[in-house]
């Protein structure tokens, strides 16, 4: 369950993701949610303090702890035991520093680094042989780097999990464990390129590592998906890539892991694949076919207003229900931790679909009634339509006179068709190949004979 809990304080609360989210982060990629929440005041103030102090008292971050104490409890003074603790983590820090010491003192120098990667003699058997260093202090490295993490130290923390990283055997439990606390680290630091990169390395691993079970591998991915959350919408490329994640599917692999996943352990994932489709204008007429249909599926499991946005348009045609529920998509956005950014951009792009499916099914629209669906006023509406056609290229003019926008011809360019007849060609060439290369092996001696191969939704061959 979710490792906080709040009272309502307003009714943007029903729809937020916050403490759900949470259960599947890391403690401290927790406390930006905090911060964020504390601004938005969807919460009482004392409950997301109180919140933020309970996850406190479970880090090495005592000083920030009583910092968040005396604001909750408008004091100076904090209890013996955050004192005590606070004498206890010194000492604890002060033991493993000297464990590592040696270690810390080559690592800490750039240039033998340096000369040691360019030799390649970056490794357990050479730091033994010619700095006395043994396995004991690597593996004491690893649980340095950890506390400097639950410290707060999240820059010494990434750089020494990468390290041990390197010194480490990288099919162990542990090397696993560090990849995932200098994503983490890197993600705090926002270090977005770096924290990227461990997040790939991490898919890769999770793809392709054996497991104690099915469900094991389930729940990883499930937690690379929450925090990738961050990279997906904090980077250049980030929602293009959130797209692929849940919607591609390679040749090898008919169904998607992580699509599974969202469907199994975390449908309110839905919401950010939903705004990711719409703000990419490029893709969304090729992928909202498979969302409408994810969010159908899903519907009674999870659902919102951005979910039911998309529903109103693309199923049922309820444009005056789509406005409606565009502006609680705007409050929702707002309120939302990774989306508040991309408020703009969705309502942009959200107009612009609404105005795209009106233009499927009318050729002649009142710009004053275009004016309400899109929650503009006339005038606005007005000079948006005509960017719109000014800019996208859009097959429609402005009769001023009558105050209407007429609809060209909306049917698809002989080249488009091209294109969407061929898209699948790839495929179909593979399964075909595949079909040949069976055949060939299981009646190597009738190579050459005619054979009749069917590719699915085609007619024989």
């Amino acid at each position: 369950g979710p490792l906080v809990h709040f009272n309502d304080q307003s009714s943007m609360a029903e729809f937020d993701l916050s403490t759900t989210v949470a259960s599947y982060l890391d403690r401290h990629l927790i406390f930006p949610l905090f911060e964020f929440l504390q601004d938005k005041k969807i919460y009482k103030e004392e409950d997301v303090m109180k919140g933020k102090l309970e996850l406190l008292s479970k880090t090495n971050m005592v000083d920030f702890a009583k910092d968040t104490y005396k604001k909750l409890h408008g004091t100076e003074e904090v209890p013996e035991d955050m004192e005590r603790r606070r004498e206890e983590i010194v000492g604890r820090l002060n033991q493993l520093s000297t464990e590592v010491g040696p270690l810390l003192k080559v690592l800490n120098d750039t240039t033998t680094v340096a000369e040691l990667r360019e030799a390649k003699k970056l490794t357990p058997q050479h730091l033994q042989e010619q700095y006395q260093i043994s396995a004991n202090a690597i593996e004491s490295l690893y649980n340095y780097a950890k506390f400097q993490y639950e410290c707060g130290n999240y820059t010494g923390a990434a750089e020494y999990l990468a390290h041990y990283r390197t010194l480490s055997n990288p099919n162990s439990d542990r090397n696993y464990s560090a990849l995932w606390g200098k994503f983490a680290a890197e993600i705090l630091m926002q270090n977005w390129d770096k924290a990227q990169e461990d997040m790939n390395r991490l898919k890769e691993i999770i793809d392709n590592k054996t497991f104690a079970s099915p469900l094991h591998q389930l729940d990883q991915r499930t937690w690379l998906i929450h925090w990738s959350l961050f990279i997906f919408f904090n980077t250049q490329n980030g929602r293009n890539n959130l797209i692929d994640l849940f919607l591609q599917t390679s040749e090898q692999q008919r169904t998607n892991s992580y699509l599974n996943a969202v469907q199994t352990s975390c449908p309110h994932i839905i919401r950010y694949l939903t705004i990711a489709v719409i703000t990419n204008k490029r893709r969304r007429s090729n992928v909202s076919k498979e969302l409408v249909r994810i969010i159908q599926q899903e519907q009674y499991h999870y659902k919102d207003p951005i979910t039911e946005f998309v529903e109103c348009l693309e199923v049922n045609m309820d444009f005056e229900g789509a406005q409606q529920k565009l502006k609680e998509c705007e409050q929702i956005l707002l309120n939302d931790f990774f989306l508040a950014s991309c408020r703009d951009e969705f309502m942009e792009n959200a107009r612009f679909f609404i105005f795209e499916n009106y233009c499927r099914i009318h050729r002649c629209i009142d710009i004053g009634m275009m004016a309400d669906r899109l929650g503009m006023d006339q005038e606005s509406a007005e000079r948006w339509i005509v960017n719109l056609i000014r800019n996208s290229k859009f097959d429609a003019k402005i009769n001023s006179a009558e105050n209407h926008v007429i609809i060209g011809n909306q049917n698809p360019s002989v080249y488009q068709q091209v294109i969407e007849m061929t898209k699948a060609l790839s495929f179909k060439s593979h399964i075909l190949a595949n079909n040949i290369g069976k055949r060939l092996a299981v009646h190597p001696s009738r190579y050459g004979e005619q054979e009749t191969l069917t590719i699915p939704g085609e007619q024989e061959l």
